[in-house]
């Protein structure tokens, strides 16, 4: 008699659009957390603490889909598919759409579209040659720093010229395109290569970094979500909207309509060496990132061993606060100018293309700007595909005037000095709308 075998297949629980919004982390007791990817419904509440890329930025998309975000965020997308497995729930009912009812299906669907094309296009892979010349040309910089120093001594003009020639920030823009992924086709050697230039060329943190700046890229301009953010409302009123609502709430940390004044001198403060340098120090032997404060060490080394025997303790200490804050400045006015004149509110949770084109706009390209602003005047598209060489930024730019254009979405470009003066003219009409509706409303 012939044995028979019976096998048991599980269906995959099924659910709504209206399930996924309940699941957003908040609440008490505190709610799960979880996400659709590709109609897939994963639980993320234990996993976010391990996420690679920060618990907070997986954690923005609780009660989201974040299909395209995941698409955006990782390249090797077979091998972090992996380690979803364990993650998986269920996935969204049959007759569930496969995009958010209040998203715009077609919008959606046309920059999916647009996304295989500059994959097709092979816009996402990195030329080698580009980022091996741009590597050179930063180290030609810190030696010719080195060299007017020892050559000229340490009076006041080659003191400053220096100190200019070694702050020219382009470390840290090649570390932000180490950040990115897109300096390397493999993930391990961008993260080995971030860790040397944020490191020891910078005395910086890369897990930092990549904690406060990939919530950056998920929520751009979205209030407790972006952590550029944060100077809101200690520090200033921004974005029309968050401007009236802390007006009306009477509440007054600072004098908001003259923060267009102020922020001259605030940002960046004359103690963020001392303070970032301390809080890196703090934050990598708290979360035991022993790679990161190596690194931050090796930096310290290498500058003492290169400037004091020509500068001594005092020069030395001067050289790098004075460096310290022209980097810092340099870095605030390029990394503002794309964001804080746009609109800035609370997460209102809109598609992948929107939000992106809500709280970026770009600069006139030529090579002056491409170099002042290591190609992140090409801001709107380093958002929408955060893995991309900058040198294929131009290429993509007529794909995505096309799209906004056929959408209706604006698509703000101008001038360098145009950009920098929508800084000041956005504090000062949102101090000037805080003060409104504070004595007013």
């Amino acid at each position: 008699m012939e044995e028979t075998q019976t096998y048991v297949t599980t269906s995959p629980q099924l659910f709504t659009w209206k399930d996924i919004g309940l699941h957003m982390g908040k609440g008490h007791p505190q709610q799960e957390r979880w996400l659709v990817i590709n109609r897939k419904v994963y639980d993320i509440s234990q996993f976010h603490r391990q996420h690679p890329g920060g618990s907070r930025v997986i954690s923005h998309y609780a009660g989201q889909d974040a299909t395209d975000a995941f698409v955006a965020f990782h390249p090797d997308k077979a091998l972090v598919r992996k380690y979803m497995t364990p993650l998986l729930i269920g996935e969204l009912a049959p007759d569930q759409p496969s995009i958010e009812p209040h998203k715009n299906k077609l919008l959606v669907q046309d920059f999916r579209e647009l996304r295989a094309t500059v994959e097709k296009m092979g816009l996402l892979k990195p030329n080698g040659l580009f980022f091996f010349l741009y590597f050179l040309h930063i180290l030609l910089l810190e030696a010719v720093s080195w060299i007017i120093l020892w050559y000229f001594g340490v009076s006041p003009v080659p003191f400053i010229i220096s100190a200019v020639l070694t702050a020219t920030v382009q470390n840290g823009f090649l570390q932000h395109d180490l950040g990115h992924l897109s300096v390397f086709s493999k993930p391990k050697w961008n993260h080995l290569g971030s860790h040397f230039v944020m490191g020891f060329l910078q005395g910086g943190s890369t897990s930092w970094w990549k904690h406060l700046h990939n919530q950056h890229h998920a929520k751009p301009n979205c209030f407790r979500k972006d952590p550029d953010l944060n100077m809101h409302p200690l520090l200033f009123a921004l974005g029309k909207k968050l401007s009236v609502e802390l007006g009306r709430k009477k509440k007054k940390f600072m004098p908001y309509n003259h923060q267009h004044k102020y922020y001259f001198i605030t940002m960046p403060p004359f103690l963020i060496p001392v303070y970032v340098t301390f809080h890196i120090v703090f934050k990598a032997i708290q979360r035991k990132q022993w790679v990161d404060l190596a690194f931050s060490l090796s930096f310290v080394i290498r500058f003492i061993l290169m400037y004091k025997p020509i500068l001594g303790v005092m020069g030395l200490l001067m050289f790098h606060e004075l460096v310290r804050v022209l980097q810092s400045t340099w870095f605030t006015w390029v990394s503002q100018m794309n964001h804080i004149p746009m609109n800035i509110d609370y997460d209102k949770n809109m598609d992948w293309f929107t939000t992106q084109l809500q709280g970026t706009c770009n600069v006139h390209p030529s090579p002056f700007n491409d170099w002042f602003t290591g190609h992140l005047n090409f801001q709107i598209e380093h958002h929408l595909f955060p893995t991309m060489p900058r040198h294929n930024y131009w290429k993509v730019v007529p794909l995505v005037k096309s799209l906004c254009t056929k959408h209706g979405i604006e698509y703000q470009c101008k001038s360098l000095i145009t950009a920098f003066a929508d800084i000041v003219r956005s504090l000062k009409e949102s101090g000037e709308l805080w003060l409104d509706a504070y004595l007013h409303k």
